[in-house]
């Protein structure tokens, strides 16, 4: 299955009812004056105050697998690998005394996490584990639908990839486990340019010749948030700092935009790539025309289906000169549902999905990035994954996109004035200012 990058939804409340910001406020709101009035009513008749934290999420228990037993259900998104049922079975299989079920909740990760969140808010116990997308954690976390895995995730860190662990954490907590990863690769054909150092390397032999150029994923949405991170994040410039402050207005946005466009009015890229996302980026590649082309992993199974078979190289994304290299983590993780009536259950399917035997399957079995270093060393993985040398790079380089509860509204500030930069309808002077007061407008709106 493909990295989807396509689905970004902004929180509103005719999609996910309290998820939006005036929603959140408006609960936040009702509940305290809720609270207040219980906690008044209690002092007067003698009854005393409200335990402290008492609403706060439960932690899930490392140790409560060992009696786990009955039944569990997986919940998520289309199982185009197969990798989901088939975790769900092999799970039940080894377990012995727990049956695992996978249920697709959504064709797209769209329809998947508006399914997740009208199941949350309503408190359902129908799924014990959700397949959550990397960027839902904070949203996910903020609103107390999870229950929280720092304990868990401490105990299974050291099988865990560091950049991985991080895409679970919010306000220091961990609240899912990473089941598979994904991080950018450059192909490229290796009779035609060379394999890319840095990205002004990269541009330089793209613009060098007809059918050298470089395609990537252009298109205004989430896609394109992604690849300009990529260079961003590569030249030294962050969107967030630590404490959560907007930094996007800075000189290596700057520098990182102009190059893009500078790319685009040389040929180093195409400017078909505006329309771009995943597959007509890789459909562009396979005609033969182009040098380069950024991608996921998921493309080198299909370009070996091609007539490039053989031709081409796979390289981890490059450094900016002077800087080093830096991708933007995908994937999937684990959460298990606040309501879930099976905890123990969904504690010991988090601890087989996560062993570096099964993190070997994941690669092998369904073509996806482990979040277990040593797989990528496997020999049997290698054999069906040449490139997981490469990938491992990536990943362990990549960062993760802005944690915010608030980032869906993040992603479209960037996207949509990047594209403007790219597109011409906008400078990149003007395009920084903006996108710098539209991030801090959304972090204001929670």
């Amino acid at each position: 299955m493909q990295e989807d990058t396509t689905a970004v939804s902004l929180p509103s409340a005719s999609k996910t009812g309290a998820s939006g910001a005036s929603g959140r406020r408006t609960r936040i709101t009702a509940a305290a004056a809720a609270a207040l009035a219980a906690g008044l009513l209690l002092t007067a008749c003698g009854g005393g105050a409200a335990t402290p934290g008492a609403d706060q999420p439960a932690a899930a228990d490392p140790s409560s697998a060992a009696n786990a037993a009955g039944n569990l259900n997986v919940c998520g998104g289309k199982d185009a690998s197969g990798i989901y049922k088939g975790t769900a079975e092999a799970f039940t299989k080894a377990n012995g005394k727990v049956t695992a079920k996978y249920t697709e909740i959504g064709a797209t990760t769209d329809e998947a996490r508006t399914q997740a969140v009208q199941r949350l808010e309503g408190k359902s116990t129908e799924c014990d584990i959700f397949l959550t997308d990397v960027i839902w954690t904070s949203e996910f976390a903020s609103q107390g639908w999870l229950l929280d895995q720092t304990n868990l995730v401490e105990a299974n860190k050291d099988r865990l990839i560091p950049s991985t662990v991080e895409t679970t954490k919010y306000e220091d907590k961990y609240w899912a486990s990473p089941f598979f990863t994904n991080a950018g690769l450059i192909y490229y054909q290796k009779d035609k340019v060379a394999k890319p150092e840095t990205w002004q390397q990269l541009y330089s032999e793209a613009a060098g010749a007809p059918g050298n150029s470089f395609v990537y994923q252009g298109k205004q949405y989430e896609g394109l948030t992604v690849n300009f991170l990529e260079m961003l994040y590569s030249a030294g410039g962050e969107v967030l700092d630590e404490n959560g402050e907007v930094k996007i207005d800075s000189p290596e946005t700057r520098e990182v935009l102009d190059f893009m466009v500078q790319g685009l009015k040389d040929g180093a890229a195409d400017r078909a790539v505006l329309t771009y996302n995943e597959d007509p980026a890789r459909l562009a590649y396979e005609s033969g025309n182009f040098g380069y082309q950024r991608n996921w992993p998921h493309v080198y199974r299909l370009l070996n289906a091609t007539p490039l078979a053989g031709t081409f190289g796979v390289a981890p994304l490059p450094a900016w000169e002077g800087g080093k290299a830096s991708g933007v983590l995908g994937g999937w993780n684990l959460a298990i549902s606040a309501h879930s009536t099976n905890q123990a259950g969904a504690v010991a399917f988090i601890d087989f999905a996560t062993t570096p035997d099964w993190q070997k399957h994941v690669a092998m079995d369904f073509s996806q990035a482990p979040v277990n270093e040593a797989a990528y060393a496997d020999p049997e993985v290698l054999a069906k994954m040449p490139f997981a040398t490469e990938l491992l790079a990536s990943v362990k380089g990549a960062k993760p996109r802005p944690i915010s509860p608030v980032y869906p509204q993040i992603s479209q500030a960037i996207y949509k004035n990047v594209y403007a930069v790219l597109s011409g309808t906008a400078t990149t002077e003007d395009a920084v200012k903006t996108m710098a007061e539209e991030l801090k407008a959304a972090k204001a709106s929670f």
